[in-house]
């Protein structure tokens, strides 16, 4: 049973097309920098997205107008039958939601996004695997028979040393890749850019869902259709939850996958970017080496493939310095984590087939075994509610430092801030933390 946070049920009044309902005044959602700009608001006079629909919420209304038209809001947020009703429909066919609001969020997609992480998430499938990283392969629709074999193997080969995949669900290399990680008996999170509630509830996927091998999700409402301007958006998710990409082939001057792999190497940086070195030559993957891609190495096993993880490059998220701004300051949660626990998490669909493959897909680096000692320190210490300052002192660090993980624990909702007693204060284990 979905079981939505309040914050998430005002987010979803808010941006959310609830297109079961045959909603009538999708025309008036707030576009995702509208919403920027009210969720920054919020959290400048110390509310949430709760806020707006809990009782008394006359004046925030009011003053939430200087953002947002007063009108336009109260019409959005009175959309609860219509919600109500396209809950139903999720429900019946698995589909969770969460918003950046709630603990349950990926905590790769707030780290390395952050303002710019999606506002609300349907999936299908274990949510945990989100966090769990992999092997990012993408490509166009266009590919051969010999693209598409190439493709296959380096799945395979990924499930065989416990390295998930991540792709975007497309027709040609990205079905590819997840079909064969799958059959072989690997972890999957498809990425999706529209049709999540056709594409969860095919019969195949369903199944490799209920086994825990695969999540599925979409920034995008579960029954819209594709759209050319959502798929180019939904790459850098793609980028954002994995730990190294590779690109198999691209157009030259056009697409999608050219699109978000530019990005990538130009503005984010999350994770090294490969691209194909062998077969027939591409201008387009010649091009993209000119921007800084590297060649593939062609591994051939186990050992071999984990060296494409361990190149130097400017990774900067999830790191020990997760939240901290180019100018050195801390920027502040966006909006308050809700209480963990109303989420009803995919595992509750999928059982725990995943856990110990969970745990093999998801190798850490120096920076985040240092961060689990940092975090279990910080718990300790917010037993009960402290000021920063109070951590600083008790940690013997800056108290620029202690905002930055202060800052980081916030977005994955290990802690959360209160107002009385004011101070932060740890949170009890949240639904999707790996065991």
């Amino acid at each position: 049973m979905i079981s939505l946070s309040p914050n998430t049920q005002a987010i979803l009044l808010l941006t959310a097309p609830l297109i079961a309902g045959g909603d009538a005044s999708s025309t008036e959602l707030l576009t995702p920098g509208e919403y920027k700009r009210l969720a920054r608001h919020l959290r400048d006079i110390q509310s949430q997205p709760a806020d707006l629909i809990a009782s008394g919420a006359t004046a925030l209304l009011d003053d939430c107008g200087a953002v947002i038209d007063k009108d336009r809001l109260q019409r959005l947020l009175g959309r609860g039958f219509l919600l109500g009703q396209v809950v139903e429909r999720w429900q019946a066919r698995a589909i969770w939601v969460v918003s950046r609001a709630d603990a349950g969020y990926p905590r790769r997609l707030k780290a390395r996004l952050r303002d710019d992480a999606p506002a609300v998430l349907y999936g299908c499938g274990d949510g945990r695997l989100l966090d769990a990283g992999g092997l990012a392969v993408v490509g166009s629709r266009d590919a051969d028979d010999a693209l598409i074999h190439y493709t296959m193997e380096i799945g395979g080969l990924a499930a065989r040393a416990g390295r998930a995949i991540v792709s975007g669900g497309a027709k040609g290399v990205d079905q590819a890749a997840m079909r064969a990680a799958l059959e072989a008996g690997g972890l999957v999170s498809g990425i999706l850019a529209d049709s999540l509630e056709r594409t969860a509830m095919n019969r195949d996927h369903r199944n490799k869902v209920m086994d825990g091998q695969l999540v599925l999700i979409s920034p995008y409402d579960p029954g819209a259709g594709f759209n050319t301007g959502h798929a180019m958006q939904r790459n850098k998710l793609i980028y954002a939850l994995s730990d190294a990409a590779l690109v198999v082939n691209a157009d030259l001057r056009k697409g999608g996958t050219r699109a978000g792999a530019i990005e990538q190497l130009g503005k984010f940086r999350f994770v090294p970017l490969y691209v194909r070195s062998t077969g027939a030559p591409s201008a387009g993957l010649d091009a993209l080496r000119s921007e800084g891609a590297l060649p593939w190495p062609n591994p051939r096993d186990a050992e071999e493939l984990a060296g494409v993880f361990d190149v130097d490059a400017a990774i900067p998220e999830p790191s020990l310095f997760a939240g901290a701004d180019p100018a050195g300051s801390v920027a502040a949660p966006e909006e308050a984590p809700e209480r963990p626990g109303e989420l009803e998490p995919a595992s509750a669909v999928s059982g725990h087939a995943s856990d110990a493959r969970l745990e093999q897909a998801a190798p850490r680096n120096p920076a985040d075994a240092l961060f689990a000692i940092v975090r279990s320190l910080i718990r300790q210490i917010l037993s009960e509610p402290k000021k920063d300052s109070d951590v600083s002192a008790e940690l013997g660090v800056s108290p620029a430092q202690a905002k930055v993980w202060l800052k980081r624990l916030l977005d994955e909702g290990e802690i959360e801030k209160r107002r009385h007693p004011a101070g932060y204060v740890a949170k009890s284990a949240d639904l999707f933390e790996p065991r």
